[in-house]
Parts: structure tokens; C-alpha cells; sequence
């Protein structure tokens, strides 16, 4: 896998290509080089060995210095806010205290169904052959990533990017994430007590990623559901997690804002709340 650093858009794994977006360029925080280095470690237990290029080869110099001295960078706490993508109109970053996974209300239905979250090789019960053929793998992914759940950061818009990019069979267009934005089901979770399951694993791009299936009643912190699909959910909802349920109001101008409304809820621990 080949590994570009440089001033990005934002960080991301495209078609064999790490871009890895460096959030002050031409310099490298020691977490930014944590997680080169777990994104290596995670290709090299995968069978795939990675270089790196960068335009700056002073900076080149320093990454391959720096993670020469992995034991050191991996101890690396995450900090409050990551700034490599600013993207959010809000914060300008993204907040770490929180990650979630985002699903459609039909996913959402089987998710509560079964407990579980649930990898796309698990979910799907077809080869994994098939899942990389599919439209949806546009950036390529390979066979391993098939196995883990995703999750992004808590304030992250891209879960529901994604989930209304599958509903309408093509990228969103500026309309669509506004006036005619449907947000999707969000799984929130804590960071720091997710990062202790025994199935994690960081591999420098996501947050973090669980391998095959997670058990929502032992880990998930909240699941926010939009109030205008409540009726539609609630009688799928079992009993072990209605406590941890919050139907919030879309009267938002945008995905935007619906990631901010919906992050203030959970960080400010609101478990009831209709709008």
C-alpha cells in the first residue's frame, strides 16, 4: 500500500493509496505519526508492505525517522479534537470522545433484531469475492476491510453521507444533504471504554474498527434515532436498550447541523429528548 502525505481534503484510503492529510503541513504531530504507524502495522499483518512518498523530504525524513520509535508514538493519548479534516462548519475538527456507526432504518431493524452490530461479511452472508465487486466498494477496498465494523468520530457527517449515498444509488448532491436530507440511525459508543474489546483494531484511518460482530447491550452508550421513523423502530427496539434510545427532531438546514444537534445531545448525556 502506498502511503501520500501531504495537505489533503482529509484523511482516506483510496483504490491502494493511503492519503494521509496532515492536520498543520509540513509538520507531523506525534499522533498523526501514531497512527502511520498502526496504519502500517495493520497492512503488514495483512500481507502488504507500504511506502511512503511526500513532496517534503524533510518532512519524508522525519516521518521515517519518527516511526522508527513506534513503542514511543503509540502511547500517544488522542487529543480532544483532531484537525486534519475541518470540514465541519462547527468545530472545525473532529470530537474524540464519542465514535458511532451509521445505518440505514432497514439495517437498523436487523441490527436490533440480532443485538448486534455486525461486520458486512457477517451481515450480508455472501463471499467476500462478491462484496469487493460490488458498486458500493468504489474506493476498492480489499478483502480484510469486509470483516470489521467502521465507525467514525462522534461528529462526523459521513455516516449519514454514506447511508444516504446507498439510498439513492449515486453521491449526494448538495440538495440532498440539505432540504432533502434523512438522517440515519446513529450507534454511539465511548471511546475509551470501546478501545478495551478485545476484537479492536486501529488501523490509522477510522477511528477504530471491531472485527466480525459487537454486542450492543454490553458497549453501546446511545442510538439516536431521527422521531420522524420512532413509530417505525420502536417495536424492534429490545428491551435492554430502550433506556439508551434518544428520538431526536430533524428540523435541521443540513447534514451539517444535524451532526452538531445530534453530538451536543450526546455529549451533554440527554437521554430524552423529542427535539
Amino acid at each position: 500500500m502506498l502511503i501520500k502525505i501531504g495537505n489533503f481534503e482529509y484523511t482516506e484510503v483510496w483504490d491502494g493509496i493511503f492519503y494521509k492529510k496532515l492536520s498543520n503541513y509540513a509538520k507531523v504531530s506525534d499522533w498523526e505519526i501514531r497512527t502511520i504507524i498502526e496504519f502500517i502495522d495493520y497492512e503488514n499483518k495483512h500481507g502488504r508492505e507500504c511506502t511512503i512518498e511526500c513532496e517534503n523530504k524533510n518532512l519524508l525524513m522525519q516521518i521515517n525517522q519518527k516511526i522508527k520509535n513506534r513503542e514511543v508514538y503509540l502511547k500517544t493519548l488522542c487529543p480532544k479534537l483532531l484537525t486534519e479534516c475541518t470540514a465541519c462548519p462547527y468545530r472545525r475538527g473532529c470530537a474524540t470522545d464519542f465514535v458511532c456507526h451509521t445505518t440505514s432504518v432497514e439495517n437498523a431493524i436487523k441490527i436490533f433484531k440480532c443485538g448486534k452490530l455486525l461486520s458486512a461479511l457477517n451481515a450480508r452472508k455472501v463471499s467476500v469475492e462478491q462484496l469487493m465487486k460490488e458498486k458500493r466498494n468504489a474506493a476498492n477496498d480489499p478483502a480484510d476491510y469486509f470483516e470489521y465494523i467502521m465507525f467514525s468520530w462522534g461528529n462526523c457527517q459521513a455516516g449519514d453521507r454514506l447511508v444516504m449515498e446507498r439510498a439513492l444509488k449515486r453521491f449526494p448532491n448538495e440538495k440532498d444533504l440539505s432540504e432533502n436530507f434523512n438522517p440515519g440511525i446513529r450507534f454511539y459508543f465511548q471511546y475509551d471504554k470501546l478501545s478495551m474489546h478485545p476484537n479492536v483494531t486501529f488501523d490509522g484511518v477510522l477511528p477504530m474498527k471491531i472485527k466480525d460482530e459487537l454486542q450492543l447491550s454490553d458497549w453501546v452508550y446511545k442510538i439516536v434515532i431521527p422521531t420522524k421513523v420512532k413509530y417505525e423502530l420502536e417495536k424492534y427496539i429490545p428491551d435492554e436498550l430502550k433506556n439508551r434510545v434518544v428520538y431526536i427532531e430533524n428540523d435541521c438546514k443540513d447534514i451539517w447541523d444535524w451532526s452538531e444537534k445530534v453530538y451536543r445531545v450526546i455529549e451533554n448525556g440527554y437521554t430524552n429528548l423529542q427535539k
